[in-house]
């Protein structure tokens, strides 16, 4: 292994040379180095050096995006069956009408409407707080209201109540 002739200090003052006499048939003396560079110690990266480039973004898979959907839908689905398993007769009170979704006697679906709509059927009388059937939920609703013609009771959860009803 051959070391590399010394370079010149590229950070030097400019040497003047001095001119030599060429008559006496000497080549001419070749001008001085700079101290020679060390081995093994870096110098500083070049001015501009090169930036390394951006990391390119990251694509949507194809399986991040049926994710996506899955979890949308399954929300939107979640919150559709809330909104709709929510009961209307819950949400009456005295002087709303109501309409019958359903022919089935022991689960009318009861539904608020627009009192002048032409499916309104029944007018709220009285809603009572409370679990009651049979006998007692009648006498509730003849305390509550002379005029009813129809008693619904509902017990959802731990909330039960009862709508005293008369025909529109």
């Amino acid at each position: 292994m051959t070391t590399p002739p010394p370079q010149g200090n590229p950070f030097a003052q400019s040497q003047q040379q001095q001119p030599h006499d060429q008559s006496q048939g000497q080549a001419p003396s070749p001008p001085q180095g700079g101290f020679p560079q060390q081995a093994g110690q870096p110098g500083f990266p070049p001015p501009g050096a090169p930036v390394p480039p951006e990391q390119p973004r990251r694509k949507l898979s194809f399986k991040t995006i049926k994710n996506i959907v899955i979890a949308v839908v399954v929300a939107g689905v979640a919150i559709g069956g809330f909104i709709a398993s929510r009961d209307d007769a819950n949400t009456a009170a005295v002087g709303d009408c109501m309409s019958r979704g359903s022919t089935d006697d022991n689960d009318p679906d009861l539904e608020v409407v627009d009192c002048g709509s032409s499916t309104a059927q029944y007018t709220v009388l009285a809603k009572v707080e409370g679990n009651f059937s049979g006998i007692t939920a009648q006498s509730k609703c003849e305390a509550a209201s002379k005029d009813f013609q129809y008693v619904y009771t509902e017990t959802n959860g731990s909330k039960s109540f009862l709508l005293c009803l008369k025909d529109k």
